[in-house]
């Protein structure tokens, strides 16, 4: 078992069971005030983020979002078979009420919903043409092991995309640092109006969020081919994409 405790709990490859529970309140904590902070603190840039990543999807694929949160992302998946996986209960309350609002209203059916943790998926294998990961990854408990479950459940040619917070190398990631611990530390003070806001959470998250290279070669080792990594404009998230081999 690899030691975190020089560390609080986190590095690159996963996050201990105790601060992982931690993180997983603090996420909830988010929830009232979520796409307003994270509007303010992307520059606006989070809708055209979670746009290029619906891209990689068409209609009548069977997708499923791993921490799919209060549904930001899943709102606008329009004409695919849609399931959302989180392991927050609340979350996935929050999701539920407002996609099924809005697939209603599309006269869509509606989206499938599990609890559960992206390590233990308790969906069959080979069943989604996409899995998609926005701003979720990072918060996986074993990063591997999270991977290794989305490679069973993906189709033979089904694409993973995930986007999360960038860190292409290790001087990119000085300056994700500075811009997490000073101006997104500023955005969640203001809006959340609480000096121990739910995002100084996130921010230790980033802190020990690996790169680039490092992920690419964990999906590589699970079995992915054709990975790829790049930074989305202005540079404040990394997209990643990966095949599971036909």
């Amino acid at each position: 078992m690899t030691d975190r405790s020089a560390t609080g709990g986190f590095d690159p490859s996963g996050i201990d069971e105790e601060a992982w529970t931690e993180l997983e309140r603090q996420l909830e904590a988010t929830i009232p005030v979520y796409d307003k902070v994270n509007k303010i603190m992307t520059l606006g840039f989070d809708k055209g983020m979670r746009k290029h990543v619906r891209s990689h999807a068409e209609p009548g694929m069977k997708v499923l979002e791993v921490g799919c949160g209060p549904g930001s992302f899943a709102v606008d998946i329009v004409g695919m078979d849609l399931t959302c996986l989180d392991p927050s209960a609340e979350m996935l309350k929050v999701c539920k009420k407002r996609l099924d609002k809005v697939r209603s209203e599309r006269g869509e059916s509606q989206a499938s919903y599990v609890e559960a943790i992206a390590e233990e998926i308790p969906l069959p294998d080979n069943t989604f043409d996409r899995v998609f990961c926005l701003f979720s990854f990072r918060d996986f408990k074993d990063k591997k092991k999270g991977l290794e479950e989305i490679f069973r459940v993906l189709k033979p040619g089904g694409q993973l995309v995930i986007c999360d917070a960038g860190k292409a190398n290790w001087l990119h990631g000085l300056f994700g640092r500075l811009y997490m611990a000073t101006f997104v530390q500023w955005v969640a003070r203001i809006v959340t109006k609480d000096p121990n806001h739910p995002w100084k959470w996130l921010a230790r998250t980033y802190t020990h969020y690996g790169t680039h290279s490092y992920y690419k070669g964990v999906m590589k080792e699970v079995g992915f081919k054709d990975v790829k990594a790049r930074l989305l404009f202005p540079g404040m998230s990394s997209r990643f994409k990966a095949n599971k081999p036909e």
